[in-house]
């Protein structure tokens, strides 16, 4: 059973660093393959949470991917309607999820693939994952708790479905009919995108290997700082690998100093990404792992996907979000005021929590 897991989250890790690469080659931006901050980002623009006319898609691979890993927690029977582990607070590490990675411009997996696209300023990104982790398990290892959590009725484990459902009817009707309403670029990143089917069904498909593999690289790291098990970074190693081998045979690798869609500020890479895997360390999982955990009718995890989506609508409302040309001033003390009040939160959970009283 060790083994077949240990196949299935390499396996799983090449394949989608290949499906990256095909994505790009389709029409994505540059080394943007599967981004789960971009592509929320570019769906909250599409839905109007924010009107940078670069910057909205309502991306189907997201919707694939929420598909995907349904079919995959249904057929494998971990679909189990489940919540209430302080819900509100999640909302808000999802702001500051998506604060981290638009002061990055990227998630986790983009910084692999934006190294395996030879984009060297991913490394600051990348260096600050770890730091970030670190930060959060001191606080888990000395208690940090959200809360229980409860199972919940069953009509609720619909909720997400419903939601999802609606963005794709509302993409069909999009690509279709062309109606007005989500807005699509007609330049910038938000234009630059694979045929809607083929991004569909690839999205499908990594969604599926999301689920059964349980790939999250905070996850993999705090597995290692706490059990020195190292079996989910295999996946994001063969992620690189995959990425790497696949932008080489398709002419996509680019050495650079800083890639497209990329700043060189190292500090702010290190720190937005730190930032990032620090709450996400408080949520249990990274963005990706968010959206997954949606589908297996976690409630919890859906108010965090949630948050991320009206971040990136805040962030570039206010003008906190980075771009090729670096980090704004706002920019950089929403980086400051998102760490004080994610330590803030953590510190709450973990030393002023009030114990539950007996039969309460």
């Amino acid at each position: 059973m060790a083994i077949c897991r240990n196949n299935l989250v390499i396996f799983g890790g090449l394949l989608v660093g290949i499906m990256g690469a095909v994505l790009v080659k389709f029409g994505n931006p540059a080394n943007m393959g599967l981004c789960f901050v971009c592509f929320y980002r570019d769906i909250s623009g599409s839905l109007g949470l924010q009107m940078n006319p670069l910057l909205q898609y309502l991306r189907p691979e997201i919707l694939g991917i929420f598909f995907g890993s349904f079919l995959a927690a249904l057929a494998f029977k971990d679909f189990s309607p489940r919540g209430g582990s302080s819900p509100g607070i999640r909302f808000v590490l999802g702001i500051f999820i998506m604060l981290g990675g638009l002061i990055f411009l990227g998630c986790p997996i983009r910084a692999i693939y934006r190294l395996a696209g030879g984009d060297l300023s991913s490394v600051g990104g990348l260096l600050g994952i770890p730091f970030g982790a670190y930060l959060g398990l001191s606080f888990l290892t000395k208690g940090y708790n959200l809360g229980k959590t409860k199972p919940l009725p069953a009509w609720m484990a619909y909720i997400p479905p419903v939601f999802f459902g609606v963005l794709t009817v509302l993409l069909f009707t999009k690509v279709w009919l062309g109606t007005t309403y989500p807005f699509f670029s007609l330049k910038g990143p938000g234009s630059q995108h694979a045929p809607v089917l083929i991004s569909l069904l690839l999205g499908v498909v990594a969604g599926v290997l999301f689920q059964r593999s349980r790939l999250c690289l905070v996850g993999g790291l705090r597995d290692v700082f706490l059990f020195r098990d190292y079996f989910l970074l295999k996946g994001f190693l063969a992620i690189l690998v995959g990425a790497f081998l696949a932008n080489l045979a398709l002419g996509l690798f680019n050495p650079a100093l800083v890639g497209p869609v990329a700043h060189g500020n190292l500090a702010a890479n290190f720190l937005g990404m730190g930032l990032l895997a620090f709450a996400a360390v408080l949520l249990g999982g990274c963005p990706m792992r968010q959206l997954i955990m949606t589908w297996e009718a976690n409630l919890d995890s859906f108010m965090a996907v949630l948050g991320m989506l009206v971040g990136a609508g805040l962030a570039h409302r206010l003008g906190l979000a980075a771009s090729p040309a670096g980090v704004t001033p706002e920019g950089w003390t929403a980086l400051g005021l998102g760490y004080l009040l994610t330590f803030a939160i953590a510190w709450m959970f973990t030393f002023a929590r009030v114990p539950a009283k007996e039969g309460a």
